[in-house]
């Protein structure tokens, strides 16, 4: 992953480069912004630049025998630290490497991935939230006592250290504190305020911007083949998420099904269908935690363009649907008014809540339905 795959952030990138050039490259480093911003793919190029054998002037030279083995992600100095699920049935804490075949799949097919998709590929149905586990802890202790094999230094990427259980957050604070000669900590966070603020104050900020409409009009055209008309239209759903402007242009998977669940929870609402609510519960409840949160953080965001469609019906340019989300929304916004919308998404933050504290799922959405049925008429 180098540099020049990223669509934008020429003036941030410039700044690592400078670091680099100038030996100031700070031991550890938490790359955060909005999502869909990149940041994970910021991350990645920079550490390749900084193992790069001959490096250029504005980006890793990706022919060198480093480059080599960072696109493929088996860079002996190269090291990961991602939320993984637990099995079900299973007592035992995975890690990381336990993972570890899927995680290069998935990060080298594209480097703007989502969580959810990183569950989704490594079993969204298993049980329990996706996190960094205990057992972590000495495996991130093992791998850093270990000196550099090809680089200068030794490179652990932590993709979402906010996940990280109590104890996994507490080892890994001596560590920044006291970092072994010659290690970089290069975390990416979507949520750097649920990192503990001991870790979160000896991390140098890098703060990465939301991409402009021409950057991802031009990645949908380049590197996914958009016509001129849909990149247009795409970016301008988008609103600066690059993975929000990938997932309408491949129709993805879970954006579709979390309609479909959303669609299917008003009907019966409205209905007051009961027993159609109780089997939808039930649904819902079959699928992993993962996955109810991802659809609850969608009607969120579904309840306010639906709202905005009430308010500003004469004004497209303030709401951001799809075609399949709009088809939907043209019959249902009505339904949503200034009236009921705070108390719905009230009721979607609360069940969202619920889950996070891993309440029990059925009577969670079961709960959930029922108020939906309260309100929406």
């Amino acid at each position: 992953m180098n540099f020049a795959r990223i669509p934008g952030h020429q003036e941030t990138i410039e700044k690592l480069i400078k670091s680099v050039k100038e030996n100031r490259v700070s031991h550890a480093q938490l790359f955060t912004g909005p999502e869909g911003c990149g940041s994970l793919a910021v991350a990645l190029a920079f550490a390749q630049y900084i193992s790069c054998e001959n490096r250029h002037e504005k980006d890793s030279c990706g022919t060198c025998k480093s480059c080599i083995k960072y696109e493929k992600m088996i860079h002996p100095d190269l090291h990961f630290v991602y939320p993984v699920l637990k099995k079900k049935g299973s007592s035992e804490e995975p890690t990381s490497d336990d993972y570890l075949p899927q995680w290069r799949e998935f990060i080298s097919n594209s480097p703007f991935r989502s969580i959810n998709e990183w569950f989704e590929m490594i079993g969204s149905e298993e049980s329990g939230q996706g996190m960094i586990y205990t057992a972590e802890s000495s495996e991130i202790i093992r791998k850093l006592s270990l000196k550099p094999y090809e680089s200068d230094f030794k490179i652990m990427i932590i993709w979402l250290p906010e996940r990280m259980n109590q104890t996994s957050a507490n080892k890994l604070l001596k560590l920044v504190e006291e970092p072994p000669e010659k290690t970089l900590f290069l975390m990416v966070s979507d949520e750097p305020d649920k990192i503990i603020p001991t870790i979160l104050s000896r991390c140098q900020l890098v703060k990465i911007p939301a991409f402009k409409n021409e950057e991802i009009k031009s990645y949908l055209r380049n590197t996914l083949g958009a016509t001129e008309k849909e990149a247009d239209e795409i970016a301008r759903l988008s609103q600066g998420n690059l993975l929000r402007a990938i997932s309408i242009f491949e129709k993805d998977e879970a954006t579709t099904q979390n309609l479909e669940n959303f669609r299917t929870l008003m009907r019966h609402a409205w209905k007051r269908d009961i027993a159609a609510m109780i089997e939808w519960a039930d649904r819902m409840a079959s699928t992993g935690r993962e996955t109810q949160k991802n659809f609850l953080e969608y009607s969120l965001r579904l309840l306010r363009e639906n709202l905005m469609l009430s308010l500003k019906q004469h004004q497209k340019e303030l709401v951001f649907l799809s075609d399949e989300e709009a088809a939907f929304s043209e019959k249902f916004h009505p339904y949503i008014t200034t009236g009921n919308c705070n108390k719905l998404a009230e009721e979607f933050n609360k069940a969202a809540l619920h889950i996070e504290a891993n309440g029990y799922a059925k009577l969670v959405f079961l709960d959930l339905a029922l108020k939906v049925t309260k309100l929406i008429r």
